[in-house]
């Protein structure tokens, strides 16, 4: 992971979920928990919830070096189980738990600003109306939250 952030001057890190389903909540979790970690004026925090094509104006605006999205994403991996992927890929396209593939907003997005994309993705045990995250999950977040702190705090 620290290879994709080598060369960053301006990272923004976008949190995609729906906090009231369960493990869809990873993505705006694990921002939330780095909002109140990580201070460095080099990095933009933003919760999108569940339309990232909402922010698509302030993640131009920002002029990022890096994009990075985190979300639950199934990819038929362990519960939990994190993977790295290019968002204008496979994973990008078909199985995020949101309306808008992000393959079209990664699409749209670098018609407008020179940037590097990743997609930080947690396969979700449960994603049911009102239930609470897995322990899979949290475990999983709280990992990449420590790794995420010390990137984004060396930047």
């Amino acid at each position: 992971m620290e290879e994709f952030f080598k060369g960053a001057k301006k990272v923004v890190v976008c949190g995609i979920g729906n906090d009231v389903r369960g493990d869809d909540a990873f993505g705006v979790y694990v921002v939330e928990m780095l909002k109140e970690r990580v201070s460095n004026p080099k990095v933009v925090f933003l919760n999108c919830g569940e339309m990232p094509e909402s922010y698509a104006g302030k993640i131009i605006r920002e002029n990022p070096t890096h994009v990075v999205f985190v979300d639950a994403v199934h990819f038929e991996g362990k519960p939990g189980e994190i993977v790295l992927a290019n968002p204008e890929g496979t994973l990008g396209e078909a199985f995020s738990t949101h309306k808008m593939p992000l393959k079209l907003l990664v699409s749209y997005l670098k018609e407008h600003i020179n940037a590097k994309f990743i997609l930080i993705g947690a396969q979700p045990k449960q994603t049911g109306l009102f239930v609470e995250m897995s322990e899979e999950l949290k475990e999983s977040a709280e990992k990449l939250v420590s790794i995420l702190e010390r990137i984004l705090a060396e930047i």
